[in-house]
């Protein structure tokens, strides 16, 4: 089987897009393209973005946005107000931290306990007739890094079917999201699931899915270490701090990479058990990798997950 592969960078990571016709190359490029025209509304890493209008105009008045930033803002939201521990308005947080970058420092408990104000997602006023988003605290900050890559992949994916493509790979830093069948007769795909220990090429496992999304979460790519102490970027939104886990990494399997995004995060804020209760859609599956070495996996994935690396244990 030839696969025609291009490498790119943008939204802070490589991505590598693959068709498996030579004459599906072009529609490489138009992925990207829609990559960087998402990336340019999305974005909280530049001066200007739509989601940077509505930062900037927290607590003043509402901000009118493409359909693209009001879908996403939506879906976020609703997700937020859940109070699972996904929250969209973590933002005043997440710039206070830092982490991953060369200024992150840790911040003093007061500074943590004004920005945990300004973190409050019932604060967030949407207006499906004239599709704006108003932040009614001044200060307030979205920040969709935690669910925009999966937004992405999909409309991805929805443009490739659009025009044919019905066999590809869309693989944005992280999140992998297959279209179409496989060559092999089951037509079903073999993913390698990322060890939290190793570089991105080494794998705890292998997967056998559908076309379905595989997006893996992790404290182990962006982390702070100051006297003595290591801080990983996830944020616990009801404390200020990052979450308290023994969890390593957390991978979701699901149709949609949009809700990959959203489970991951969930996982890693509610562990195994508490996860468990939320989930009422037996088409998401979840992979729980543990600092001890120890791997729980959701009942519908126990068929589907080969383990390949024997210095971890399914339990």
């Amino acid at each position: 089987m030839s696969n025609f592969t291009n490498t790119y960078h943008a939204l802070g990571t490589e991505i590598k897009l693959t068709v498996f016709q030579e004459g599906q190359v072009p529609a490489l490029d138009k992925a990207y393209d829609l990559i960087q025209y998402c990336e340019d509304l999305l974005t909280v890493n530049r001066t200007k973005s739509e989601i940077m209008s509505i930062n900037q105009a927290s607590g003043k008045y509402a901000v009118p946005v493409s359909q693209i930033s009001y879908d996403l803002v939506k879906e976020a939201v609703r997700v937020s107000q859940e109070n699972h521990g996904f929250n969209a308005a973590i933002g005043p947080l997440v710039k206070l931290w830092h982490i991953g970058f060369s200024d992150a420092e840790v911040p003093s408990e007061n500074e943590i306990d004004h920005r945990l104000k300004l973190t409050n997602p019932g604060r967030i006023m949407l207006n499906d007739r004239e599709r704006s988003v108003y932040l009614l605290d001044e200060g307030m900050e979205l920040d969709l890094g935690g669910i925009a890559k999966g937004y992405i992949a999909d409309a991805i994916k929805k443009l490739w079917l659009e025009n044919g493509i019905d066999q590809g790979i869309i693989d944005l830093g992280g999140n992998v999201l297959l279209v179409g069948k496989s060559d092999h007769e089951s037509g079903l795909w073999n993913v390698g699931v990322q060890s939290p220990f190793d570089t991105r090429d080494d794998y705890l496992g292998v997967l056998k899915t559908m076309d379905y999304s595989i997006v893996t979460s992790g404290i182990y790519e962006r982390f702070l270490n100051k006297k003595g102490h290591s801080y990983h970027h996830i944020m616990d939104p009801k404390t200020g701090y990052p979450v308290k886990t023994d969890l390593l990494g957390v991978t979701v399997v699901s149709p949609r990479s949009i809700d990959g995004e959203i489970w991951s995060s969930l996982g890693f804020y509610n562990n195994y058990a508490g996860t468990l209760k939320l989930l009422d859609n037996n088409s998401i599956g979840l992979i729980f990798v543990y600092k001890d070495r120890t791997i729980r996996l959701t009942d519908n994935l126990k068929k589907k997950f080969t383990l390949t690396d024997t210095s971890f244990t399914l339990v």
